[in-house]
C-alpha cells in the first residue's frame, strides 16, 4: 500500500510540473479575461454602430467584432499549448478547400446573404410576402433569414432562395391600398355604384384622403359587373379598414338596393327536340346488325 502511494505521488509529481502549472495558470488567465474583453467589445461595438446603420448591418458588424475575438483567443490558447501558427494557417487552409467543396449550398447561402444586406430590399420589422408566407422579419443572418408569421409559426428561409425567388416587401413604403374586387348586377346602374362606394371612401375615418381613392370598372363578367374599389391606408390600419370597407359595402348596397350576384347557371331547354336524333340511331340499327 505505501509503495503504491509513493508511485502514484512520484507520477503526480512528473505530470504536474512548474511549466505545467505555468502554462495553465496562463490558460486560466487568458479565458478569465479573454471572455469578458470579447464581451466587451461587442456591447461597445453595438453602442457605437447603433442608430448609424440599418438593423441588419449592425447585427452583422456586431458578430463579425466577436467572431474574430473569439477566433484571436482560440489562435492565443493554441499558440501556449505549442502550435504554431504557420501550421495553423495550413492546415485552416486545406480544411477550408475541403469544407468549401462539403458546402457549397452554404456559401452560396453566404454570398446571398451579403448581397442581401447590400441591396436592403427590406429591414428587421418589414413584413415581407415570400410565396405563401407572409410574416415579419425577424433577423437577417448569412445563411438565412427568420420570419415569424401572423400566426406566430418561425419560418427560415436560405439566403439562396430569397436571391432566386420574388419577395414582396409589404411595408417598405408608409401606406397601402386597400383592393377590394367587387361584382354588381347588370340590372344595377353604375354610376349609383360608383357614387356609392366613393362616398365611402370620403367618410371612412380609417381612409387615407390622399392619394384619392380608386373606383374603376373592370369587365363585363359572367354573373355581374367587376368593380375595383382601392382606399389607402396606413400599414397599421390596412387590416382593419378593409374589414370595415367590406362590412360597410355589404350594408350600403343593402340600403341602396344594390344587388351582388354570384356565379349561377340558367337551364333552357327551348326548341330542344331530341326525337329526329333518336329516330335516326333507330333507322341505323338493322345496317348495324347486317354488317
Amino acid at each position: 500500500m505505501t509503495s503504491a502511494i509513493v508511485d502514484f505521488r512520484a507520477l503526480l509529481s512528473s505530470f504536474i510540473t512548474p511549466e505545467r502549472i505555468s502554462l495553465i495558470i496562463r490558460i486560466v488567465l487568458m479565458l478569465a479575461i479573454g471572455i469578458p474583453l470579447v464581451r466587451f467589445i461587442r456591447r461597445m461595438t453595438g453602442k457605437l454602430v447603433q442608430d448609424k446603420l440599418s438593423a441588419q448591418s449592425e447585427m452583422l458588424i456586431k458578430r463579425s467584432v466577436a467572431y474574430l475575438g473569439w477566433l484571436i483567443l482560440v489562435v492565443m490558447i493554441l499558440n501556449e499549448f505549442g502550435f504554431k501558427l504557420s501550421a495553423l494557417l495550413g492546415a485552416a487552409g486545406v480544411l477550408g478547400v475541403a469544407i468549401g467543396f462539403a458546402s457549397q449550398t452554404s456559401v452560396s447561402n453566404i454570398i446571398s446573404g451579403i448581397f442581401l444586406i447590400s441591396e436592403k430590399p427590406f429591414a428587421i420589422g418589414d413584413i415581407v410576402q415570400i410565396g405563401d408566407t407572409v410574416g415579419v422579419v425577424l433577423s437577417i443572418d448569412l445563411l438565412s433569414i427568420k420570419v415569424r408569421t401572423f400566426d406566430y409559426r418561425f419560418v427560415r428561409v436560405p439566403n439562396e432562395n430569397m436571391i432566386k425567388n420574388e419577395i414582396t416587401n409589404l411595408t417598405r413604403f408608409s401606406s397601402r391600398r386597400v383592393n377590394l374586387m367587387l361584382s354588381v348586377a347588370y340590372k344595377d346602374k353604375l354610376n349609383k355604384v360608383v357614387e356609392i362606394l366613393k362616398d365611402l371612401a370620403a367618410n371612412e375615418p380609417l381612409a387615407e384622403k390622399e392619394p384619392e381613392p380608386v373606383v374603376q370598372i373592370i369587365e363585363f363578367a359572367d354573373s355581374g359587373i367587376s368593380v375595383l374599389f382601392g382606399v389607402w391606408a396606413l400599414n397599421e390600419n390596412y387590416v382593419a379598414l378593409k374589414n370595415a370597407l367590406l362590412i360597410k359595402v355589404q350594408q350600403r348596397f343593402d340600403e341602396e338596393d344594390i344587388e351582388i350576384p354570384f356565379p349561377h347557371v340558367k337551364l333552357a331547354n327551348e326548341d330542344f327536340n331530341p326525337l329526329p336524333l333518336a329516330v335516326e340511331m333507330k333507322s341505323k340499327l338493322p345496317e348495324a346488325e347486317n354488317a
